[in-house]
């Protein structure tokens, strides 16, 4: 039963489910495909909100560089194909998915893309 965390600011698409996918650092315990997942906003305060529920359907390996994104082996380069990527994970270009990247968890980062799809509670 994982629990993903999102901040605010992602907060309003992952309930709309326009974001069904996040970038994560590896865990102890690692998601798996099939997971159901429960989505919240703000956990360990007040505030927290349940977003949604998922079930995950992709787990792949990512790193993120200055130049670009690794996927598995397989490098987007900066671009057209890593600002799609960036907007998919609810940022508006790559330039601002990276200086996010580099201002929570430094560089180069390393860690899992998660998708899931959309739950009715």
């Amino acid at each position: 039963m994982p629990a993903l965390n999102f901040k605010t600011r992602f907060a309003e698409a992952v309930e709309w489910g326009a974001k069904v996918e996040t970038i994560r650092a590896r865990r102890k315990r690692p998601i798996k495909v099939g997971d159901r997942l429960y989505l919240y906003t703000g956990q360990r305060t007040k505030s927290c909100r349940k977003l949604g529920e998922g079930r995950c359907h992709t787990i792949k390996s990512v790193c993120i560089w200055p130049d670009g994104i690794v996927i598995e082996g397989v490098k987007i380069p900066w671009g057209w194909h890593a600002d799609c990527f960036a907007r998919r994970d609810g940022f508006s270009f790559w330039s601002e998915m990276r200086d996010w990247f580099v201002g929570e968890h430094g560089q180069p980062f390393r860690g899992v893309l998660i998708k899931w799809r959309k739950e009715e509670q």
